[in-house]
Order: structure tokens, then sequence, then C-alpha cells
């Protein structure tokens, strides 16, 4: 079974080529653990007790391929067909305690693998003539991918201390593969949570990202709480955690729901950014919960607090902060409009505004909305569902006759601006302003000719005609 992962001409290369410079070649980490796991892997890498980049320049000459070095990381890379391979010489590592990257010096293939990451990643095939395509496992890889286990294959405060972002590689791998993290792992990664500090955000965005494109992204979220590192990563997530009780009435658990919401996008849509509004939608909770003795607890307005506490997360993960931020944030603000609709009387005009604030987004903004209808109630759960589908239907009614999901006013400045022959002034924008209104609110049809002889009339107000 084995050989089958190295029946490819590729690695008879890489194996012909290691052989003619005398040294001993190995695929290792990802493509062995994925080869096991049945999935698609084209990324390879080599792992060289020698020269890296040397083998990866016999093997390009061999190929007829272009290589790129990295002289200063000590590997080389080339692609051949649709595989990538990244050759690199085999290394052991130190760590100062102030910073991730290693102080590297050559090494052999068992030291190479004691300082990987996981157990499933440590492991290797051979591409030596004697024992083409047999496993080095010195750690019990095979025994932790076949147990759904994720270990560490030295001491886990060695791991994770020398390299905080294998903590979040961890719960990562946990959430994609469906994995257990061993309890040691859990207790280390709580006694060396402070070391994420040194990492970039930049890293811990990329994790994060990784962890919100699994199957069930909740996962992760919840391991990452579990391990006490959510404070550290997204602390606006954390603070929604807990339920208040005052005179016997709680409210619901926010982290728990947001989480909840997550899973329902997800299971819903493979976007990341609106899985992003998804775990961010309540995030204005905790600032705004109040406890109003008549009403019980309350957060009015969470949904503007919450969108502007998006660019923060952001910002402090270094993420963009263009379109896919501005996404965010419209989605998150505008979360509580659909469900304000859901009463037996959905007027046009709230529709149309909606339409209007919601633009082309507006299909996944009622997604989003159907994923935050959560309650331990079915009965709730049901009759908000079927008042969703109603103010989904009068969207698409209206919609269609009154085309105002991507609106343009019909009335632009120029034209003002040429028919009354006035520079650019307040009562351009009063007249716009009145059209615009004037067919959000159904008083005219979403049409020119309708929009002129408005415009006529309130230029006549403004003393311009």
């Amino acid at each position: 079974m084995i050989d089958q992962a190295l029946n490819s001409k590729i690695f008879s290369v890489v194996a012909e080529a290691a052989r003619a410079q005398g040294v001993r070649a190995f695929v290792i980490g990802g493509y062995v653990r994925d080869f096991f796991l049945q999935r698609p892997n084209n990324d390879i890498d080599i792992v060289v007790e020698g020269s890296g980049i040397d083998l990866a320049q016999a093997v390009a000459a061999k190929l007829h391929t272009r290589v790129n070095v990295f002289k200063r990381f000590g590997t080389a890379m080339l692609r051949w067909k649709d595989c990538e391979l990244e050759f690199v010489g085999a290394r052991r590592e130190s760590y100062r305690a102030d910073s991730r990257k290693p102080i590297v010096e050559d090494g052999t293939l068992e030291e190479d693998q004691r300082r990987r990451d996981f157990t499933i990643n440590a492991m290797a095939f051979s591409l030596q003539q004697e024992d083409y395509g047999s496993l080095v496992d010195p750690f019990g890889g095979i025994r932790d991918l076949n147990d759904g286990i994720i270990r560490t294959p030295l001491d886990p405060d060695t791991t994770y201390s020398d390299d905080p972002l294998r903590m979040l590689r961890a719960i990562r791998f946990a959430t994609q593969l469906g994995f257990s993290i061993v309890p040691e792992s859990i207790e280390s990664m709580r006694r060396n949570k402070e070391r994420l500090s040194i990492l970039s955000a930049e890293r811990i965005a990329d994790e994060l990202n990784k962890i919100m494109k699994a199957p069930k992204p909740s996962v992760g979220f919840y391991l990452l709480d579990r391990c006490e590192l959510l404070p550290y990563v997204l602390p606006a997530l954390a603070n929604l955690k807990g339920v208040e009780t005052v005179d016997g009435r709680g409210h619901k658990d926010n982290f728990r729901h947001s989480l909840q919401v997550l899973d329902n996008v997800a299971a819903a849509s493979d976007k990341l950014w609106l899985r992003w509004a998804a775990l961010l939608h309540d995030i204005g909770k905790a600032a705004t919960k109040h406890w109003e003795p008549d009403t019980g607890w309350t957060f009015r307005g969470h949904e503007y607090v919450g969108s502007k506490m998006v660019k923060a997360v952001f910002s402090r993960l270094k993420m963009s902060q263009t379109d896919d931020m501005r996404y965010v944030q419209k989605l998150v603000a505008l979360h509580m409009r659909p469900i304000a609709l859901v009463t037996d009387e959905v007027t046009d005009s709230a529709v149309r505004r909606l339409l209007f604030d919601a633009g082309d987004d507006i299909d996944d903004l009622m997604l989003l909305c159907k994923a935050d209808i959560t309650s331990a109630n079915e009965q709730k759960v049901e009759r908000y569902k079927k008042q969703y589908d109603h103010v989904k239907e009068k969207l698409v009614e209206v919609e269609a006759k009154d085309a105002v999901r991507n609106f343009k006013n019909p009335i632009t400045g120029e034209l003002v601006m040429e028919k009354y022959h006035i520079p650019p002034c307040k009562e351009i924008g009063l007249i716009k302003e009145a059209v615009k209104e004037a067919i959000l609110d159904g008083v005219i049809p979403n049409e020119f000719s309708a929009a002129y002889a408005l415009m006529e009339q309130k230029a006549a107000e403004l003393g311009l005609a």
C-alpha cells in the first residue's frame, strides 16, 4: 500500500538524484499524513540529509523545470505538473524565549522528525533504494492517525513553548480532521498561553481562517476556549461567555449562540467572510447588556455597536480592512433588520429599505438571519422560520415590482444642475433625497418619469423653477 504513495515518476526522479549525490532523502509531513487519510495533497516536502538546495537543482535539471532557491532559509521549490515540491536539509533547532524563529543547524532525519509539531506530521517515506517506500515513524504517528489523536513528538511544553503557533495548529488540525487533542497537550497549552504574545497577528489570523473554513468551525472555537487561548486571539468573542441572572431571569449564553449560528451558516455556505459575520454578529451584546425590571435583559443597539467593533477585530488581526471588512460590518449592522420585519404585516416600504441598504448582499443577510433563529423551544423556532419565509417571499415580490436591490436614483445631480442652470448646492441634495425617499416609501414608482415630475415639484418649492 505504501508503494502506491510513491509510484509517481517524480519520486523515482528524486530518489535517483539523491542516490547520485550520495545523500538520503525522504518524503515527510503533510503528504504522508494525507496519504493515510486518503486526502489529495499535491504539496510534497522532501527532507534531505544533506543540501536540499543541491538536490532540488539536480531534480529540476532532470525534469527540465525551473527551481526557486531561498538561500536564507536553506530551501528550494519547484513545480512539476500539478505538484509543488519543497526541498530542505534535515535540521535540528533551538529556540530563544523571545522568538519563534529557531536557530537552525544541520541534522539527521530523526532530529528533523523530533522538531516537527505533531506525530501525524512527523512520519516519512524513505526514497532509498534498499527500503524504498518504507514508513519511518519513530513517534507512533500512524497509531495516532488511526486513533484520531493530536499529540506532540516531544514533551508538549517544549513543543508549544518553542513555537506557540503550534498551539493554534493543533486546534486547527483537530477541527479540520475531527481529531482529539491529548489531555497533556490541553494542559500544556493552558500553561503556555501567554507565549501567544510573540506571534504575529497575521499568523494568528491565518490559523483562524483555516479553522473558519472547516466543516464545523465551532469545534475550533470551543477548543480555543477550553485551552484558555480565546482571550488572547479573539477577546471580543470571549467576552460573550456566560449567563447573568437577576431575579431568576437569565439570558442565553451569547458565546454558545454565536457558535451555533456560525455552524448553521457553515452548513449552508462556504463563504469565509459570511462565516466571520456569523461569528461576530452579536459581539456588541457584551457592551449593551442591560437589566430592566419590567422587560428583563436587553441588548439594544448591539448590532450597531457590534458593527463598529468589527473594525477593531480586523485591525487586531491585521486582516483586510477594505471590502471584506465592510461586508462583515454591513451584515452585523443589518442582521436584526429582517427579524424586525417578522410580523403579520410586512410593509412594502420596510422591505424596499432593507433591499436598498443590503444591496447585492441581501441573500447573504437573509441566510445569516435564518441561521440566527436558535432556541431550545422548537415551537418558537418553527414560528420564526415561517415568518422568515414570509419576509423572504415579500423580498422577492417587492424586488420584482420595484427593482430597488441596487437602487440608483433616477435623478442625478448633473440633471438638476443642467435643468435649472445652477452650480453644486444643498438644494440638489434635497431634491435627490426627496426622490429617493418617495420611491422607497412607495409614494412614486421607481421610474424616471415619476421621479422627474417630483423633481420639478420639489424644485418649485425650493424656488429654483
